[in-house]
């Protein structure tokens, strides 16, 4: 029994050693050695200010600007260290056959329509109006950034193609050609048309 005891407690301790430390710094090495900007959050960073993650959505609602998926925010009591009210977001977990879906759909439909009238009787890509799974999606289909173009170069009063430009800059293909769909970065494209990153 004392045997026993003995073997499983050494067995332990290796493991948690192996598993618990030296798994983790190798894999934090490796990780920082070979992909430092992945590593550490994908985080745009412009002359020491830092303006998010492009892993990460942000809320957007200036006409001026491309709009990404919606967002379900919620405001908490918490505090980051300047003080800031600290978000979270999350998906909606409203069922495809509820009214209650229908309703908001159509809210964000009306909204989008009402910033931009010549666009009213145009199909409004589905991303623009449903939450995403993790609800913090930060990129929309070409399509949904397509829709956007007229409002955006009207609101910053500058040709179309710029805008499209931006967006052409920042979209991601399919990976290998043949897996998931090509994406917008947001973030990627205000960053831009704000003269802040550069093509």
């Amino acid at each position: 029994m004392k045997k026993a005891i003995l073997q499983a407690g050494g067995t332990l301790l290796v493991m948690m050693f192996l598993c618990g430390f030296l798994y983790t710094v190798l894999v934090t090495g490796v990780g920082q050695a070979l992909f430092p900007r992945q590593a550490n959050g994908s985080v745009i960073e412009v002359d020491g200010k830092t303006y998010g993650s492009e892993l990460l959505a942000q809320q957007f609602t200036d006409p001026a600007h491309l709009w990404g998926r919606p967002m379900n925010l919620d405001v908490s009591s918490f505090t980051d260290e300047d003080g800031q009210p600290v978000m979270y977001a999350w998906a909606s977990n409203k069922t495809p056959a509820g009214k209650e879906l229908d309703a908001l759909i159509q809210e964000r439909v009306s909204a989008l329509q009402e910033a931009d009238p010549v666009m009213a009787g145009v199909p409004v890509p589905v991303d623009l109006v449903t939450v995403s799974g993790s609800g913090l999606d930060p990129e929309i289909s070409p399509e949904a950034a397509e829709y956007q173009v007229h409002r955006v170069a009207q609101a910053r009063s500058i040709p179309e193609e710029e805008v499209r430009s931006a967006i052409e800059a920042c979209t991601t293909g399919r990976l290998l050609g043949i897996f998931g769909e090509p994406r917008v970065n947001v973030l990627k494209v205000n960053l831009m048309l704000d003269g802040i990153l550069e093509a």
